[in-house]
């Protein structure tokens, strides 16, 4: 959010469905697959956000990860060497004491794992958020609907050259961003963030990366002018086409 980065910018970069996402977010770990894939998810979430994702993960073991039951087993002291008392004890014989031993961590463990069950869903039942219910009419509920549905306000472009090409990039308010130079191929331009992008190619030996998603551009010579928004790319005419000193 303080990134302004809408959530399925992230869902097209990395791949995770939104759902997956948003349960990260909350720590609603019963909603994502297993253990395995959150952990995968939190390290490719995190990269792309620019994060520490070792980090991350390892603090998500630290939490949530239950031990196995053979970290969980009680360390048996070293048994004794050379011939036992020769005096014959009296009360409970070994094996009875062996077995239950054996029940008692058997029941340790038991109520070890349904106590993390019962964790894992009162977390799950727990509220996303500590907002006032909407008043009466469905008049909240639209509004929160149509806050999920708004698309970003903020589009993202980058120009690759795959061969020397001619580029004329301005932003909202008639910025000028790239004036008119020639990329060289293999040469890149910065990722840039504005509402609006006003672009002329000088021919098709380009491609654009627009909001996360790399599009190819027709091979043409004489020249192809776009222009960018939130929503995409679509194609300018030769008259409304930006021009550079």
């Amino acid at each position: 959010m303080r990134a302004r980065i809408d959530i399925s910018e992230i869902e097209s970069e990395t791949k995770i469905r939104a759902k997956y996402l948003r349960a990260l977010e909350n720590e609603e770990w019963d909603l994502l697959p297993g253990p395995t894939y959150v952990k995968s998810f939190l390290r490719t979430y995190a990269d792309a956000l620019g994060l520490d994702s070792r980090l991350l993960v390892e603090e998500y073991k630290l939490r949530h990860e239950r031990l196995t039951d053979v970290e969980l087993q009680p360390i048996a002291p070293p048994g004794r060497r050379g011939p036992g008392p020769t005096r014959r004890r009296s009360g409970i014989p070994r094996a009875y004491v062996v077995w239950f031993l054996v029940l008692a961590v058997l029941a340790g463990i038991y109520f070890l794992g349904k106590k993390s069950e019962n964790d894992n869903s009162s977390k799950s039942n727990q509220p996303a958020s500590t907002s006032k219910p909407a008043p009466s009419g469905g008049n909240g509920s639209k509004k929160k609907s149509k806050d999920k549905q708004a698309a970003p306000k903020i589009a993202r472009l980058q120009v690759l050259g795959t061969a020397p090409v001619y580029v004329c990039i301005k932003a909202a308010g008639n910025r000028t961003l790239v004036n008119g130079d020639t990329l060289a191929a293999g040469g890149r331009t910065n990722t840039f963030r504005s509402s609006r992008f006003d672009v002329t190619l000088g021919n098709g030996k380009a491609k654009m990366r627009v909001n996360g998603r790399l599009l190819d551009v027709p091979d043409v010579q004489s020249g192809i002018g776009y222009v960018v928004t939130p929503k995409g790319r679509r194609t300018l005419s030769p008259g409304q086409r930006p021009t550079c000193a």
